[in-house]
């Protein structure tokens, strides 16, 4: 007597909630792009962690004997776990060591300021002035982010970072020469974060000086991002030289 064997319905909600968080990630991101960041945020946390969840669940189930004859299935259906599993192990390792801050300059006794950030940035946005742990923090984990004294003249070193912070699609809504200022606005490639960025340049005996200062609109740990991009902006700089 023969007979087919139905498939386990652990097998079927496998896939369910596998495709319920592949499809819960990118509805986290328009929600973070819709205004509502922290909401979204925390579905977009835990569509990823739920993906992982599944993902090792679909492993054991896969290695059980009696789900052999289903082990395609269950590798078919994991494989929109993929997505949630990459984006949480790639969120995790970026934040390494880097401590809970998201305000970044180069020059931590005189901080750069903003000027027409302060206007743009909104009420709801972190505050623009630095406290002294932000700073001990900085100090402790990017120690190498400093004032930056090169040779060219004021307005050659203007010209090369306005036409950098360009390159890197830095939206630029201040550049004033006389001042020694710019003021740019950076977005980060997912969930569309807004970072300001403030430029300025100075002269003395040495040069020009030039400092740079990163701030998150929201948030607070930007996972190491605004030194990054103060280091890429200046690595960029030095190799023109």
């Amino acid at each position: 007597m023969t007979g087919t064997t139905s498939k386990p319905g652990l097998i079927n909600w496998i896939g369910y909630l596998a495709i319920c968080f592949f499809v819960t990630i990118p509805l986290a991101v328009l929600t973070v792009r819709a205004g509502a960041w922290e909401q979204g945020l925390l579905l977009y946390a835990l569509s990823c962690l739920g993906s992982v969840v599944i993902l090792l669940l679909a492993v054991l189930v896969s290695f059980l004997p009696r789900f052999a004859q289903w082990r395609r299935d269950v590798r078919l259906r994991a494989l929109f776990t993929v997505p949630g599993t990459v984006l949480l192990l790639s969120l995790l390792g970026g934040g390494g060591d880097n401590p809970a801050i998201h305000d970044i300059t180069t020059d931590t006794l005189d901080p750069p300021a903003f000027s027409a950030a302060v206007k743009l940035r909104g009420n709801d946005s972190n505050s623009l002035a630095l406290d002294p742990e932000t700073i001990d923090a900085q100090l402790a984990a990017y120690p190498d982010l400093q004032t930056v004294v090169l040779t060219d003249s004021i307005e050659v070193v203007f010209e090369k970072a306005m036409a950098n912070a360009n390159q890197l699609g830095w939206e630029i809504y201040r550049e004033d020469l006389n001042d020694g200022f710019i003021e740019a606005v950076d977005s980060t490639a997912i969930m569309g974060f807004k970072d300001d960025i403030v430029i300025r340049l100075r002269t003395n005996a040495s040069g020009t000086l030039m400092d740079i200062r990163s701030v998150s609109r929201v948030g607070v740990s930007d996972l190491g991002a605004n030194a990054a991009r103060i280091r890429q902006f200046i690595a960029m700089y030095q190799q023109q030289e």
